[in-house]
């Protein structure tokens, strides 16, 4: 659970250890059909709430086709991504850095080398410095305390992402690859059936 003795923002009175740059899994109890076996990026998380983009929804809009001066640094498959049912006519790009240590203007870290990109930049001028990027579509959302209650209910889980989890070839793969690294009965439900009544 998110919560902690330490210093923080407070929900509710309660101290909470911030989130952001960790991945939340939906776990199979999880029914709502726009998180259904997803992996989020959690962009932000503050005591006023958290937002974050799915990792694994891939569409098939080029990201030439919307954002083409930015499309060579996309990373294979260089298409649009659901984000999350909020506004999906709003972009969100993560990237990964080259050289994380090195300040660039436009980019925002999030964890280690990964951040978000503001689009309005000139992308040439970052090329050197940016060893891909993923645009998303819409994002997702929720607000003080709403997250840390859907973890309680025991619909994600939350995990550590590694830096090339934005960015993977095969994003379907993603949920149950992200399971399968934790060991344990957390592998075990990366096997879990889609439909429960086929099993």
């Amino acid at each position: 659970m998110s919560e902690t003795q330490g210093e923080g923002p407070a929900i509710s009175g309660r101290a909470v250890e911030s989130m952001t740059g960790r991945l939340l899994v939906a776990t199979p109890a999880l029914k709502d059909p726009n998180f259904d076996r997803t992996v989020v990026l959690l962009v932000a998380h503050e005591a006023n709430g958290a937002l974050g983009v799915v990792l694994n929804r891939a569409t098939e809009v080029a990201v030439a086709d919307v954002l083409g001066e930015w499309s060579d640094l996309a990373r294979h498959p260089a298409v649009l991504f659901e984000g999350g049912p909020v506004q999906p006519e709003s972009a969100i790009c993560l990237a990964r850095m080259r050289h994380p240590m090195r300040r660039l203007k436009g980019f925002q870290p999030i964890s280690g080398a990964v951040g978000t990109i503001d689009l309005s930049s000139d992308p040439e001028r970052m090329r050197d410095s940016i060893g891909g990027i993923r645009v998303f579509a819409g994002y997702s959302g929720w607000g003080s305390g709403q997250l840390e209650q859907e973890i309680e209910d025991g619909s994600w889980f939350v995990l550590d992402a590694l830096p090339g989890d934005a960015f993977v070839d095969r994003p379907d793969d993603l949920w149950p690859m992200v399971l399968r690294r934790q060991g344990g009965m957390m592998a075990a439900v990366a096997h879990f059936p889609p439909d429960v009544a086929l099993n």
